[in-house]
């Protein structure tokens, strides 16, 4: 006995429905994971603020966000270089406007310079 047109019509009907369905909820499970993505993100940097703000003083944040202007890729450099040192417990005290300067020169890429010498 077979289905009458009616029944393949409405049989169609809801496999495509239940596909609409699945899409959905396939796009609202990477959307929640997107978001658990970014607040992951946001926190890693809430905490690296924080650490930042604990181990600089005043004028070497400062010097540090000079830089940022800059050469925003470098600072993010020595951003994540004094967090490392922080975390592993290798910083005593405070880093001054001082320590900054010689970290930043330590850190900073070789200049590559040309010396051309006409004769």
């Amino acid at each position: 006995m077979s289905g009458s047109p009616d029944d393949e019509r409405l049989e169609e009907l809801r496999k495509k429905k239940m596909q609409e369905l699945q899409e959905q909820a396939g796009q609202q499970g990477s959307a929640e994971q997107q978001q658990a993505e970014e607040a992951a993100q946001q926190r890693a940097e809430q905490q690296k603020q924080a650490l930042l703000k604990q181990y600089l003083t005043d004028e070497a944040r400062q010097r540090l966000n000079a830089v940022q202007m800059s050469k925003p890729d470098f600072a993010e450099k020595v951003e994540r270089q004094i967090v490392a040192l922080a975390q592993s417990g290798r910083i005593q005290g405070r880093i001054d406007d001082d320590k900054m300067k010689a970290l930043l020169k330590e850190l900073k890429p070789e200049s590559k310079s040309f010396n051309i010498r006409r004769r």
